[in-house]
């Protein structure tokens, strides 16, 4: 929630998650930023896949699996960043529902970042295309 707020990004949540994410656990994550930020919630992709949020742009998720690397991948101002549980991604579906799989380079024989960190690498990069001057 901290990077989504410092980026000025919008934040949806898609249960379940791999922690248990109760409003006070949302307040303690968020900190003193949450009046930078307010996460929607979906109870499932499904939900989520319904919602107005989901109709908008392209659905980019990033994966260890991915075809494109993030510094070869242009983004678009309308692109939405999905991000899946650090243990084990996203499911199947998700992952075919996405319009680009895109990997964040790491060092051989290195599993994963965590999702704060790949979040940040990603929303840096994406800001990065789209600063002026």
């Amino acid at each position: 929630m901290r990077v989504a707020a410092c980026f000025g990004a919008e934040l949806d949540i898609i249960e379940p998650c791999a922690f248990p994410l109760t409003d006070k656990g949302i307040r303690r994550a968020a900190m003193d930023y949450q009046a930078a930020i307010t996460p929607l919630r979906h109870a499932s992709w499904t939900a989520y896949q319904a919602s107005a949020q989901a109709a908008v742009g392209r659905l980019v998720l990033f994966t260890t699996k991915g075809a494109e690397g993030l510094w070869n991948f242009s983004f678009r101002p309308d692109d939405r960043l999905l991000f899946g549980r650090e243990s084990v991604g996203v499911p199947d579906d998700v992952h075919d529902a996405a319009e680009c799989r895109v990997k964040i380079p790491i060092r051989d024989g290195m599993r994963s970042l965590n999702v704060t960190v790949s979040a940040g690498i990603a929303l840096a990069e994406a800001s990065r295309q789209f600063a002026v001057g």
